[in-house]
Formats: structure tokens, C-alpha cells, sequence
């Protein structure tokens, strides 16, 4: 497994190679609106985790090949899911399972929150429907089942704000510290000692 420092140096070659582009159907760009979505988390006193969660909660974008056009979108890409496979093989759950939930958090509050349908992007609308819509009480009941399903409402409410187009935040490289700090090494079984001499 990399090093925590070799972790951080590669999210930021991915940011780098592909963060410039726009977000989709949004006026900001991806590496914006990671950057923003991790500066609401830092400015509600969310811990490193969730900040890390925010951040990085649309890498599984990054990692894919999809259309720059959200209309071009006939399904969904299941960004989430790929992106905590990804993330889950570098940093603990605390980190990878609210990224994993972030889009049925979307799902979610549409089914239980009144007023959050009307706050949604044009972008975010055109997403929801190919992501199954709001869910279903039997969905909810499933959601909120989740062990960390109180945080990834929390990341998709980062997300929802994080696309105000001119925003100043923190820049990535900035995040480079908190990124290695949260990096999850593999658990190496005790080597045996030999008989001694």
C-alpha cells in the first residue's frame, strides 16, 4: 500500500488531470466544487473525516468515464459507488461510507424533507430522476439504518451548497496534511520472533 504522504500526492494528480473541467451542468468546476463542499463541512466544525468525506465525495466522477454534458446522461453513473470502492482501499469507513451514501442521501431528503426538492440545481434535478427519485418509506427505513447515514445527510448538504460559482476556499494542496493524517494503513499481523539464541 502507498504511504499516507504517496495517498495525498495522488488524489491531488487526479484533482490535477481532470478537476479542471466543468461540474456538471453547474458554473463551477469539479475541483471547485470538491473544495467548496470540504470548506461548508470545515465552517459547520464537521471533523476531519467528514471534511475529507466532503472533499472527496464526487472523486468516483474523476475516476470514470462519462459525458461532460448532463444531458447526455440516459443513466446514472453510480459515481458514489465507485468512487468509496475507491477511497475504501485507502481510508476507513468513517471516510468511504458516507461517500458511498451521498447520493441516496439525495434520495432520501427528497422523501423526508419538504422544502429540499425546491433547493436543488436544474443539474441535480436531472440526476435525481435517474437515480431512482425520492424514496420509497420502505427505502427511508432502509437508509436510516445505516450506520452512517446521519453523515452522509450531512455530506449531501455540503455537496448541494458547494456550487457557488467565485467562491474563495482553501486550495487543495492545503488539504494535503488532513488527506495523509486520514489515510487508513493496512494492519500487519505481529511477525513471529524466532527462538531466541
Amino acid at each position: 500500500m502507498a504511504s499516507p504522504a504517496a495517498v495525498a500526492e495522488e488524489i491531488l494528480a487526479i484533482y490535477a488531470a481532470r478537476g479542471a473541467g466543468a461540474y456538471f451542468g453547474e458554473r463551477v468546476s469539479m475541483t471547485e466544487h470538491a473544495l467548496q463542499s470540504a470548506y461548508f463541512a470545515q465552517q459547520a466544525g464537521a471533523p476531519a473525516p467528514l471534511v475529507i468525506a466532503a472533499l472527496l465525495h464526487d472523486i468516483g466522477h474523476l475516476l470514470a468515464q462519462v459525458p461532460d454534458d448532463i444531458a447526455d446522461w440516459t443513466a446514472d453513473a453510480r459515481h458514489e459507488a465507485g468512487g468509496a470502492r475507491w477511497l475504501a482501499q485507502r481510508f476507513p469507513p468513517a471516510i468511504c461510507e458516507p461517500v458511498r451514501l451521498h447520493v441516496a442521501a439525495k434520495r432520501y431528503l427528497c422523501a423526508t424533507d419538504a422544502q429540499y426538492f425546491a433547493k436543488l440545481s436544474s443539474a441535480s434535478v436531472h440526476t435525481l430522476k435517474l437515480q431512482g427519485g425520492p424514496m420509497s418509506a420502505h427505502e427511508v427505513a432502509q437508509f436510516e439504518a445505516e450506520r452512517y447515514f446521519a453523515d452522509a445527510v450531512r455530506v449531501r448538504r455540503w455537496d448541494d451548497a458547494g456550487k457557488v460559482a467565485g467562491l474563495k476556499t482553501p486550495q487543495l494542496a492545503e488539504y494535503c496534511t488532513l488527506i495523509a493524517g486520514s489515510v487508513q494503513l493496512p494492519v500487519m499481523p505481529p511477525v513471529p520472533l524466532g527462538p531466541s539464541a
